[in-house]
Protein backbone atom coordinates (compact mmCIF):
# COMPACT_ATOMS: atom_id res chain seq x y z
CA UNK A 1 0.00 0.00 0.00
CA UNK A 2 1.13 3.42 -0.66
CA UNK A 3 -0.10 6.66 0.90
CA UNK A 4 1.11 9.80 -1.74
CA UNK A 5 1.29 13.19 0.02
CA UNK A 6 1.72 16.21 -2.16
CA UNK A 7 2.32 19.40 -0.16
CA UNK A 8 3.07 21.29 -3.31
CA UNK A 9 0.76 21.51 -6.69
CA UNK A 10 2.02 19.25 -9.02
CA UNK A 11 -0.14 18.88 -12.18
CA UNK A 12 0.60 15.79 -14.48
CA UNK A 13 -0.46 14.48 -17.65
CA UNK A 14 -0.56 10.69 -15.67
CA UNK A 15 -1.82 9.78 -12.80
CA UNK A 16 0.22 10.01 -9.84
CA UNK A 17 -0.58 7.90 -7.56
CA UNK A 18 -1.18 4.97 -9.82
CA UNK A 19 1.97 5.31 -11.35
CA UNK A 20 3.72 5.08 -7.93
CA UNK A 21 1.48 2.24 -6.76
CA UNK A 22 2.01 0.21 -10.27
CA UNK A 23 5.96 0.70 -9.07
CA UNK A 24 6.01 0.06 -5.93
CA UNK A 25 3.96 -3.27 -5.75
CA UNK A 26 6.17 -4.35 -8.97
CA UNK A 27 9.42 -3.81 -6.99
CA UNK A 28 8.22 -5.63 -3.69
CA UNK A 29 6.50 -8.60 -5.89
CA UNK A 30 10.06 -8.56 -8.20
CA UNK A 31 12.34 -8.22 -5.05
CA UNK A 32 9.86 -11.38 -3.10
CA UNK A 33 8.94 -9.35 -0.61
CA UNK A 34 6.83 -11.75 1.56
CA UNK A 35 5.05 -9.05 3.98
CA UNK A 36 2.04 -6.24 3.95
CA UNK A 37 3.67 -2.57 3.65
CA UNK A 38 3.21 0.62 3.43
CA UNK A 39 5.35 2.90 1.86
CA UNK A 40 5.23 6.70 2.39
CA UNK A 41 5.64 9.30 -0.65
CA UNK A 42 6.08 13.13 -0.19
CA UNK A 43 6.27 15.22 -3.49
CA UNK A 44 7.36 18.45 -1.93
CA UNK A 45 9.82 21.54 -3.40
CA UNK A 46 13.71 21.93 -3.86
CA UNK A 47 13.62 23.98 -0.57
CA UNK A 48 11.97 21.54 1.74
CA UNK A 49 14.12 18.24 0.30
CA UNK A 50 17.19 20.87 1.25
CA UNK A 51 15.68 20.64 4.83
CA UNK A 52 15.24 16.87 5.46
CA UNK A 53 18.73 16.90 3.43
CA UNK A 54 20.04 19.14 6.02
CA UNK A 55 18.17 17.77 9.00
CA UNK A 56 18.75 13.84 8.46
CA UNK A 57 21.64 13.73 6.39
CA UNK A 58 23.81 16.50 7.62
CA UNK A 59 23.68 17.71 3.96
CA UNK A 60 23.19 21.28 3.21
CA UNK A 61 22.01 21.31 -0.60
CA UNK A 62 18.87 19.76 -2.15
CA UNK A 63 19.04 16.43 -3.85
CA UNK A 64 16.18 14.91 -6.13
CA UNK A 65 14.95 12.39 -4.29
CA UNK A 66 15.43 11.07 -0.26
CA UNK A 67 14.57 7.48 0.85
CA UNK A 68 14.25 7.03 4.78
CA UNK A 69 14.52 2.81 5.02
CA UNK A 70 12.61 1.77 8.51
CA UNK A 71 14.67 -1.60 8.28
CA UNK A 72 18.47 -1.94 8.95
CA UNK A 73 19.32 -4.97 6.02
CA UNK A 74 22.68 -7.01 6.76
CA UNK A 75 22.02 -7.83 2.61
CA UNK A 76 19.55 -6.41 0.21
CA UNK A 77 16.01 -7.84 0.24
CA UNK A 78 17.53 -10.35 2.82
CA UNK A 79 14.11 -10.71 4.48
CA UNK A 80 15.31 -13.67 6.32
CA UNK A 81 17.55 -11.48 8.71
CA UNK A 82 15.10 -9.14 9.44
CA UNK A 83 13.09 -9.14 13.02
CA UNK A 84 9.99 -8.99 11.73
CA UNK A 85 8.49 -8.97 15.49
CA UNK A 86 10.54 -5.67 16.07
CA UNK A 87 9.90 -4.22 12.36
CA UNK A 88 6.07 -4.73 12.56
CA UNK A 89 6.03 -2.94 16.18
CA UNK A 90 8.54 -0.23 15.42
CA UNK A 91 7.29 0.99 12.23
CA UNK A 92 3.66 0.00 12.73
CA UNK A 93 0.99 2.10 11.31
CA UNK A 94 -2.50 1.70 13.29
CA UNK A 95 -4.21 3.74 10.79
CA UNK A 96 -3.86 1.06 7.71
CA UNK A 97 -2.50 -1.56 10.39
CA UNK A 98 0.53 -2.30 8.18
CA UNK A 99 4.52 -1.80 9.50
CA UNK A 100 5.84 1.39 6.88
CA UNK A 101 8.75 -0.11 4.96
CA UNK A 102 9.65 3.54 4.57
CA UNK A 103 8.94 7.01 3.23
CA UNK A 104 10.35 8.58 -0.13
CA UNK A 105 10.96 12.04 -0.66
CA UNK A 106 10.26 13.61 -4.16
CA UNK A 107 11.58 16.92 -4.63
CA UNK A 108 9.17 17.95 -7.84
CA UNK A 109 11.53 20.56 -9.28
CA UNK A 110 14.05 18.00 -10.28
CA UNK A 111 11.75 15.85 -10.99
CA UNK A 112 10.81 18.11 -13.88
CA UNK A 113 14.04 19.82 -14.83
CA UNK A 114 15.67 16.37 -14.80
CA UNK A 115 12.77 15.00 -17.35
CA UNK A 116 13.92 17.57 -19.95
CA UNK A 117 17.91 17.18 -19.26
CA UNK A 118 17.81 13.33 -19.88
CA UNK A 119 15.07 13.78 -22.74
CA UNK A 120 11.93 12.06 -21.58
CA UNK A 121 8.62 12.90 -19.59
CA UNK A 122 7.96 13.55 -16.39
CA UNK A 123 6.29 10.23 -15.51
CA UNK A 124 9.18 8.44 -16.28
CA UNK A 125 11.23 10.37 -13.72
CA UNK A 126 9.09 9.97 -11.65
CA UNK A 127 8.65 6.38 -11.95
CA UNK A 128 12.34 6.28 -11.95
CA UNK A 129 12.70 8.48 -8.50
CA UNK A 130 10.17 5.64 -7.00
CA UNK A 131 12.14 2.52 -8.23
CA UNK A 132 15.32 4.26 -7.39
CA UNK A 133 14.38 4.42 -3.95
CA UNK A 134 12.12 1.44 -3.47
CA UNK A 135 15.47 -0.39 -4.46
CA UNK A 136 17.04 1.84 -0.85
CA UNK A 137 14.07 1.09 1.11
CA UNK A 138 15.30 -2.54 0.41
CA UNK A 139 18.76 -2.06 1.49
CA UNK A 140 20.44 -1.74 -1.53
CA UNK A 141 23.04 0.62 -2.52
CA UNK A 142 25.03 2.68 -5.18
CA UNK A 143 28.12 3.37 -3.16
CA UNK A 144 30.76 1.37 -4.50
CA UNK A 145 30.68 0.67 -8.51
CA UNK A 146 29.30 -3.23 -8.13
CA UNK A 147 26.14 -2.23 -5.68
CA UNK A 148 25.91 0.57 -8.72
CA UNK A 149 25.67 -1.50 -11.01
CA UNK A 150 23.21 -4.22 -9.31
CA UNK A 151 20.68 -0.97 -9.15
CA UNK A 152 20.75 0.52 -12.78
CA UNK A 153 19.99 -2.54 -14.10
CA UNK A 154 17.72 -3.47 -11.63
CA UNK A 155 15.91 0.06 -12.21
CA UNK A 156 15.82 -0.19 -15.76
CA UNK A 157 14.58 -3.65 -15.65
CA UNK A 158 11.52 -3.44 -13.30
CA UNK A 159 10.59 0.17 -15.03
CA UNK A 160 10.63 -2.31 -18.60
CA UNK A 161 8.44 -4.48 -17.09
CA UNK A 162 6.24 -1.66 -16.33
CA UNK A 163 6.37 -0.22 -20.50
CA UNK A 164 7.82 2.85 -18.50
CA UNK A 165 11.19 3.65 -20.33
CA UNK A 166 13.41 6.68 -21.59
Amino acid sequence: MIILEENIEFETDFDKEQTAKDVVEHILDKEKCPWDVEVDILITDSEEVKEYNREYRDIDKTTDVLSFPNIDWEAPADYENVDEEEFNCSSFNPETELPILGEICLNKDRIISQAGEYGHSVKREFAFLIAHSMLHLLGYDHMEDDEAKVMEEKQKEYLEDLKISR
